[in-house]
């Protein structure tokens, strides 16, 4: 028998296997997926560019541009400022999670992944959990820097965790809407604007940054039902020790909703993209 014979005949008993593998459960899928995520992150580091400058570059521009104005001074400011911000910063951030989706899209792994013998949503929410890592740097960056300039947490830790594991679920939630744009548009460019255009109304036309008080009746009213207000009041009564159930609650169902809404319209895109 020849060497290359050999050989052959090596590598087939090596591979070989008697029983058919089980087929892997949809947790240890959707882990393996998020991992896949993370790794990215670290082969690509720019990919930490935007949740490690984004925090710093808005708290501090809209502190010390606007604090002394708004609030008399920059410290008092910080107090009221701080939860929103942590909550627009994170906003955002979630839009990375259509643009990296339509990008995999365009190369083509996608269709690599349907064709894999997987619960179907794990690439999904694979890629949703590991984003969840990225928000939760960029909520550390912004609280910690926060903290360096002036505010401080009459909440405490707790409070402060509370505020920041809230922001998650409702984070999470969101990042299903920015999914349906990566399967639908064309172009991870085009992603980044629609997304864009999405969110500016939601963050800006919010009580983010002043007392919807001090705003036309028009204005406030569509602050008043606006998903984002009700969220950073929330973050804003933990992190300050005052948080009511009510608020808490309105933003646990307001994620509910929208992982009920748009996660099965993801699915379906998913499925039947061609």
């Amino acid at each position: 028998m020849s060497a290359v014979d050999i050989s052959t005949t090596s590598l087939r008993e090596a591979v070989a296997l008697e029983t058919r593998p089980a087929r892997p459960s949809a947790v240890a899928t959707s882990f393996t997926f998020a991992w896949r995520a993370l790794l990215k992150i670290k082969h690509v580091p720019e990919q930490l560019f935007d949740v490690l400058v984004s925090p710093v570059i808005f708290t501090l521009m809209f502190t010390y541009l606007f604090g002394g104005a708004l609030a008399g001074s920059t410290n008092a400011y910080i107090q009221f400022l701080l939860p929103g911000i942590l909550v627009q910063t994170i906003i955002i951030v979630t839009v990375y999670t259509g643009y990296t989706l339509n990008t995999d899209i365009t190369k083509g792994v996608f269709d690599r992944f349907r064709s894999l013998p997987i619960w179907r949503p794990a690439p999904i929410v694979g890629a949703l959990m590991g984003d969840t890592v990225r928000y939760t740097i960029a909520s550390v960056m912004c609280i910690g820097l926060g903290l360096l300039i002036g505010f401080r947490p009459a909440g405490g830790a707790l409070g402060v965790i509370a505020g920041v594991a809230l922001l998650l679920v409702f984070a999470f939630a969101l990042s299903w809407i920015f999914t349906i744009l990566g399967l639908l548009l064309r172009t991870p460019n085009a992603v980044m604007g629609v997304s864009m255009m999405v969110l500016m109304p939601l963050t800006f036309a919010s009580n983010i940054f002043v007392d919807p008080a001090t705003m036309p009746s028009g204005l406030q009213a569509f602050v008043n039902i606006n998903p984002v207000s009700h969220l950073v009041t929330a973050i804003r009564g933990l992190m300050g020790g005052t948080a009511g159930w009510g608020d808490i609650v309105t933003v646990l169902i307001s994620a509910v909703i929208m992982t009920a809404v748009f996660a099965p319209i993801t699915m379906y895109l998913y499925r039947n993209r061609h």
